[in-house]
């Protein structure tokens, strides 16, 4: 009997550690309905989300999520896009979520199209805000695909930097990707807390991402909310150049607003969203 209380006691181990081996992201789970997977921006937490969560979750099961290094979760070792990824799959399929929808910004957007990309039956359409599927292409001009080494005099020099350097740096680059004054100063407090080798490693890891021609694998709707500032001229042929291999993505653009466009355009951006996901 005793032998049998044990293998039965290894077997239900064993049956359970998918649940639990995630360690690249943490969950909250809000509301009732249809499940949608909802994925911050690279240095934010999935706190970032809360006035939009608070209306969807009226309607569907929201899976708020804040990765590894951001928000207070513990870091993980490089290759923290791949483990986000494929953990993210692991956890939709080990809870049996019918097709859930994807709702990412910026970084989460890109991992949303690189999930319906390489699972196309999984999930039910991906609503992408201001994310493209190769980021490196506006850094990098005549982008072709290479690779961004880690270990390069770039990412020394941010590894290297002092907590006021830093926090200058992100102080800067807020103001331009958000023109809600108001919350400029949350978004920074959020990247000042960030897991430094996460932060600089895990935007090599998204440089280093070209979904442009697996874009041509995606079956189910894509919908991309998008910021028109500083140019919607020159947004637009961003979108038109990145997306040519897949035509039928659906573009809606906010006026007046920049990257953070849910924080620039509240009401504009919950009733789009709300709307597509009743679709």
């Amino acid at each position: 009997m005793r032998t049998l209380l044990l293998i039965i006691a290894l077997f239900v181990s064993l049956c359970i550690t998918p649940l639990q081996a995630q360690t690249s992201f943490r969950v909250e789970v809000k509301g009732k309905g249809d499940p949608v997977l909802i994925f911050p921006g690279f240095g934010c937490p999935g706190e970032m989300w809360d006035e939009t969560v608070s209306e969807l979750s009226k309607t569907n099961e929201c899976h708020v999520f804040t990765f590894a290094g951001f928000g207070g979760v513990p870091p993980v070792e490089k290759d923290w896009f791949l483990t986000i990824k494929n953990e993210i799959t692991a956890y939709v399929k080990d809870r049996k979520l019918k097709n859930p929808a994807l709702l990412g910004h910026s970084l989460g957007g890109t991992l949303s199209l690189w999930l319906v990309s390489s699972e196309p039956d999984l999930f039910k359409r991906a609503i992408l805000v201001d994310a493209l599927p190769a980021s490196a292409q506006l850094m990098i001009p005549n982008y072709n695909g290479e690779k961004i080494a880690y270990e390069n005099p770039q990412s020394k020099m941010m590894l290297n930097m002092d907590d006021a350097s830093f926090r200058k740096m992100i102080d800067q680059s807020v103001k331009y990707m958000c023109s809600n004054v108001g919350k400029q100063k949350v978004i920074a407090e959020w990247m000042y807390k960030t897991d430094r080798k996460t932060y600089v490693y895990g935007y090599i890891d998204m440089l280093n991402l070209d979904l442009r021609k697996d874009l041509a694998k995606i079956r189910v709707p894509v919908y991309i909310l998008a910021a028109t500032l500083p140019s919607k001229e020159m947004v637009s042929k961003t979108y038109a150049d990145q997306y040519k291999t897949l035509p039928a993505v659906k573009i809606r653009y906010a006026d007046n607003a920049s990257h953070f466009l849910m924080f620039d355009q509240p009401q504009w951006f919950v009733s789009n969203v709300k709307e597509i996901l009743a679709q």
